[in-house]
């Protein structure tokens, strides 16, 4: 087990590969205290994806955590000797942990604990690529840690005496926590602006898309619901695909063609219950690709089942109206049909009359998932006549590029162009417009 630079438990393994002599150094005992079910198969997903084993679980069902020690005293006893049993030197949270609950859980069971927020931190610092991904975990942990400072320095608390006055002195873990916070709003400054200045440059790039008034599609959904599969179905590209959650935390924009009209797609990172609100908010220029799309395909693993389908999917709408995004035009995709059961394409069908069934392992149906893109955007174009001369022919050749099929007769005074147009690009067209010949 290691410890960060906070001094807080935090599983290792993600970061050394797929070595399972390595992994098996950390075994985790998973723990829950839900109302009710026995349902922990996230937590360890999660724990898997960070490469760490689990050896074990135990539920306690209450209304609400112990606020002191997570789980009541009984069913701590019960988890420190079925931890002990399974040989587990971890113990594995399925909810965010305050500072006292965990330093609590810690001294109660014997061996670190980590809470899920925890691992999901891990995970993303694992898969962070990118200059301006490492830059947001960073935030993110830092945010995280911040909160819990002071129940690190408790045994040096201890040193700090009482004056005569009666007011206690500033003994050296007072100090060390002050110096600690103040470090970490330092750099938690230092990672925002820089951040502002990633966020520039994207909104600098946004801008040179916007101005070319094309179609953007944002595929957004639970983590490894297969949207970066799709998007290489979509598009034809090699976007990297594993099956692990959070293997995309960068976005990932390519550019294809639908019935002639050029369209801009982007892979965001994956959603998932309980996302830490950390990661929205470090996220939040990333987020704001869905944010700004046309149309967010709502990509869901339609495999699974019903119950467990409709809070993945309750869990990206979540987000999705914490971003900003609520009021996105949407269009549900229930991926995997490869996976399906005749019985579950039919229940499926039944139930998300309106949604789109593909397999984007196979490519079954990915075509009529690109005709209801095009008809989505269909609804959204205005239909215009346009006499233009012929020495325009830069506007001619924009046109053909952003109208796809479009009607032309070339005549004596220029050319005259009959095409369906995005509102604002039907706007900068304005000047050549003509009446419909009679």
């Amino acid at each position: 087990m290691e410890r960060n630079r906070n001094g807080r438990a935090t599983p290792t393994a993600a970061h050394h590969g797929d070595d399972p002599t390595f992994r098996a150094k950390q075994r985790a005992f998973c723990i829950a205290a839900l109302e009710e079910g026995e349902d922990l198969s996230e937590l360890r997903e999660l724990l898997r994806t960070a490469g760490v084993a689990v050896v074990g679980q135990a539920v306690q069902h209450r209304e609400k955590p112990h606020p002191n020690t997570y789980l009541g005293p009984g069913k701590l006893e019960e988890v420190k000797a079925l931890a002990k049993a399974a040989d587990a030197n971890l113990i594995a949270c399925d909810d965010e942990l305050t500072a006292r609950q965990e330093r609590n859980l810690e001294e109660a069971v014997g061996i670190p604990v980590v809470d899920r927020t925890a691992t999901i931190l891990d995970i993303f610092a694992a898969h962070a690529n990118s200059a301006e991904g490492k830059l947001q975990v960073e935030l993110a942990q830092l945010q995280y840690n911040m909160a819990r400072m002071r129940g690190l320095w408790t045994h040096l608390e201890r040193l700090g005496g009482v004056s005569s006055g009666g007011f206690a002195t500033r003994g050296p873990g007072e100090s060390q926590i002050e110096t600690d916070r103040r470090l970490a709003r330092t750099r938690m400054a230092a990672l925002k602006r820089r951040l502002e200045e990633v966020k520039g440059s994207r909104a600098t790039m946004r801008a040179e898309r916007d101005r070319a008034h094309l179609p953007q599609v944002a595929l957004a959904g639970y983590t490894n619901a297969g949207k970066s599969t799709l998007l290489n179905q979509l598009t034809g590209s090699g976007v990297g695909v594993r099956d692990r959650l959070f293997h995309t935390l960068d976005p990932t924009t390519r550019t294809t063609k639908l019935a002639g009209r050029p369209y801009l797609f982007t892979d965001t990172v994956g959603f998932i219950r309980k996302l830490p609100h950390q990661l929205v908010q470090a996220f939040g220029a990333t987020l704001d690709e869905t944010r700004l799309a046309d149309l967010v395909l709502h990509v869901v693993d339609g495999s699974v089942e019903e119950d467990e389908m409709l809070l993945m999917l309750k869990a990206v709408e979540d987000v999705l109206e914490e971003i900003g995004a609520g009021d996105r035009p949407r269009l549900l995709v229930l991926n995997k049909a490869d996976a399906m059961s005749p019985e579950r394409r039919a229940e499926l069908t039944f139930r998300h009359p309106d949604a789109v069934l593909v397999s984007a392992q196979t490519g079954e149906g990915v075509e009529a998932l690109t005709e209801r893109i095009a008809q989505e955007f269909e609804r959204t174009l205005r239909t215009v006549e346009l006499l233009v001369p012929y020495q325009e022919g830069a506007r001619l050749a924009e046109l053909h590029e952003l109208a796809g099929d479009l009607e032309r007769e070339d005549t004596a005074d220029g050319v005259r162009i009959r095409a369906r147009l995005p509102a604002a690009i039907a706007e900068r067209f304005q000047r050549w417009s003509a009446p419909t010949p009679a």
